[in-house]
């Protein structure tokens, strides 16, 4: 593995978008042309994440590289001994597959937006926001320890904040980036919180090395349940940038964005960092952790699914589509399934990418019109965008021959099999339940945005294909959602080059810590040798009996998710192309529960009424106590300190000054009196000095003095 390179070519795809980012923000004013070079950047980075993902997964597929250095060595510290910090890279096969999803969406984008954004009067900044964007995603990729993770981690929320509200002279732009940079703090404090206590525990942040130690007995504090907490914290990180519930609010909100950012940061990379995150921490994770992991995923998976049958804004359907697609992936990890919820990750980028691209086709066709209420007929005005986002739609009902039937397959059968070893059947339900809406609502929104009458004749008659540097793009990521790239069975992806090199590499192997407590009912069936196991494990995701479960588990998962999927396509249909069913009349008799989903089960309301109001009325708590007692304090300080400088300053005008004064008037008024002597003559002198000498001889003979005083000697 000597010959090849692969962390110098890391190190230059990693910098290359943060030098066009640079560039193009310093000279994009005086070179209009700039948007070029950021986009050359891109392209020389994706070639390089080809070869290397080429060169990795042909001929190196079972080792990996790992470099790094010591950044910060603080030397023996009481208590902790002695403690180091690293920085470096780990390029593995996880590591190159999601390479080369970021590298190649964020040039597909780049091409896309030369066009779609041409005219806009910052037009070259948005290419470098793109670039800083694309830099901080990669940083993610290729980082080998927690603590780059979380520096990139914060990088590309900053990244997101500079896109989502690029448009920032509209409020509900602006607006919307706010959202999305707070609600993504309150995740990222539960991921800094497990990070912390990572680093007390085991004094590096370099997941080897964690995984190592757990994988001997390790835990944080000596127990368990500190383990699973850690598990729960970090993932909290991904719950806040995967969008999931609860914290999925921020994601809809953030289509007020340009769309090629919806197809970058919502569709294929940023919101996956989230499952990424969980991917890398899945060795450490708790039977209890993956089961809290596996809820998040269900819930998140559902209610958006929900949102999204009733939903007009062509990117608010497809923002709530992300959401429960990612749900999916986090599930999958949730029961065990992480290959499948990987693959999923993969090609899930590649045909929401193209989705949200084929949208941003159709709006600027519209010019700007974003309500499929108001389309129709576009199918004769857009052929190209058409049957690309009708391929794309396919793939994400999980329809064979698209690479969303083979992921979804697999998350589907580890649910059904997980279901029949532990008992927990709501998630195999979940799962079918979602695809058979998921189906639904895709096909909903085709039929009204392309087939039917043009609801606005206006802009339908204006309306034309867009230019080949948006419909190529679209051409590119449909062939990538065809089964054949990733497999040559179009029934099962096991076979599959991307999950054998996956399933394949060494780092998959799950330390045994990672084991599920609530499957203890097969903890006979399924581990030997047990009493060489620590006393907190049970049994291993990966053991024979799950592998078997979820091999009987896939031909029923198949045929029943197909048989989900195509219901709900044939349920669109006849409620939507053949009008089988007065849609008006339905909504009117379960208007609450077409209400509830409208308004996207009042999460934004309660809120805003419990969380965002709840924080006003703190903070206008915070605000008298602050008024009343804290500035009380200080003012009623301030007056007694006053009260007491005036008392002083008439003390001291008075009886200071008054016996000062006095002092003074006594001397003036003594030496009025001996100035009267004070002649300057000697002849005075002489007779003051000679009445003197009598005075004192007299005084001295008679022992008389002055005012009846007695002389004595």
């Amino acid at each position: 593995m000597n010959q090849i390179p692969f962390i110098q070519i890391a190190l230059i795809i990693l910098f290359l978008p943060l030098a066009g980012f640079f560039f193009t923000l310093l000279f994009g004013k005086k070179i209009k042309q700039m948007y070029l070079f950021e986009t050359a950047i891109i392209t020389i980075a994706l070639g390089l994440s080809i070869y290397m993902a080429w060169m990795k997964l042909a001929y190196f597929a079972a080792e990996r590289v790992v470099s790094e250095f010591t950044w910060i060595d603080m030397g023996n510290t009481p208590g902790f001994g002695k403690l180091t910090v690293e920085l470096g890279m780990m390029i593995d096969n996880v590591t190159v597959l999601l390479l080369f999803v970021v590298c190649l969406i964020s040039a597909l984008v780049h091409y896309f937006s030369i066009e779609y954004m041409k005219g806009d009067k910052r037009y070259n900044r948005f290419f470098a926001y793109l670039g800083i964007f694309t830099f901080s995603m990669l940083g993610i990729v290729f980082t080998h320890n927690m603590l780059m993770m979380y520096i990139f981690w914060e990088l590309v929320g900053l990244s997101s904040y500079l896109l989502i509200g690029f448009w920032y002279e509209k409020k509900s732009a602006s607006d919307a980036a706010k959202k999305a940079f707070i609600v993504n703090r309150v995740g990222d404090v539960g991921m800094l919180a497990g990070i912390l206590i990572m680093f007390i525990t085991y004094k590096t942040f370099t997941f080897d090395k964690i995984f190592l130690a757990i994988s001997q007995g390790h835990l944080p504090f000596n127990s368990e349940f500190w383990l699973t907490a850690l598990g729960i914290l970090l993932f909290c990180g991904a719950i806040g940038k995967s969008a999931q519930f609860p914290l999925h609010v921020w994601l809809p909100d953030a289509m007020e964005g340009p769309t090629p950012v919806s197809a970058l940061i919502h569709a294929a990379t940023m919101v996956a960092a989230g499952v990424y995150l969980t991917v890398r921490i899945f060795p450490l994770l708790t039977g209890d952790a993956l089961l809290f992991i596996a809820t998040v995923g269900a819930l998140s998976a559902f209610i958006p699914a929900t949102i999204a049958l009733t939903q007009n804004d062509i990117k608010k359907v497809l923002a709530y589509s992300t959401i429960s697609q990612l749900g999916y992936m986090v599930m999958a990890l949730g029961v065990g399934a992480y290959a499948y919820g990987f693959f999923h990750l993969v090609t899930h980028a590649f045909f929401k990418a193209g989705l949200f691209l084929g949208s941003g086709s159709v709006i600027h066709a519209m010019h700007h019109e974003q309500d499929i209420q108001k389309m129709g007929g576009l199918k004769k005005k857009l052929p190209k965008t058409y049957y690309t986002f009708l391929i794309f739609s396919l793939a994400i009902s999980g329809i064979p021959l698209t690479s969303g039937f083979l992921s979804k397959d697999g998350i589907l059968a580890s649910a059904y099999a997980f279901g029949s070893l532990t008992g927990y059947k709501i998630f195999a339900i979940t799962g079918f339940l979602v695809a058979l809406l998921t189906a639904f609502y895709m096909f909903r929104l085709l039929i009204l945005t392309f087939h039917g009458e043009p609801k606005n004749k206006e802009k339908y008659d204006h309306a034309h294909e867009s230019p080949a540097l948006m419909t190529y793009p679209l051409i590119l990521l449909a062939i990538l959602s065809i089964f054949a790239f990733y497999t040559a069975n179009p029934t099962s992806a096991e076979k599959g080059w991307v999950m054998q090199t996956w399933l394949k590499t060494p780092e998959t192997v799950v330390p045994q810590s990672s084991r599920y407590s609530f499957m203890a009912k097969h903890e006979e069936a399924t581990v030997e040798n047990k009493e060489a196991q620590p006393q907190h494990e049970t049994t291993v995701v990966h053991s024979e009996e799950y592998m078997e479960a979820m091999h009987h588990a896939h031909y029923p998962a198949m045929f029943l998710s197909l048989g989900v999927a195509v219901l709900g396509i044939l349920t669109a249909f006849f409620f939507y192309f053949w009008k089988k069913v007065d849609t008006d009349k339905l909504v009117n008799s379960i208007k609450p529960l077409y209400n509830f989903s409208l308004n996207k089960w009042y999460f934004d309301e309660l809120y805003d009424m419990t969380i965002v109001n709840g924080t006003m009325v703190l903070s206008r708590f915070l605000a008298w106590f602050d008024n009343t007692i804290v500035d009380g304090i200080v003012n009623g300080s301030a007056t007694v300190t006053r009260f007491i400088s005036r008392v002083s300053g008439l003390f001291d005008t008075y009886v200071v000054d008054g016996i000062v004064n006095l002092t003074a008037t006594l001397s003036g008024l003594l030496g009025i009196f001996v100035r009267k002597i004070q002649t300057g003559k000697v002849q005075t002198y002489l007779i003051l000095v000679i009445f003197s000498l009598v005075m004192l001889t007299f005084i001295y003979l008679y022992k008389i003095l002055p005012f009846g005083l007695e002389f004595k000697m």
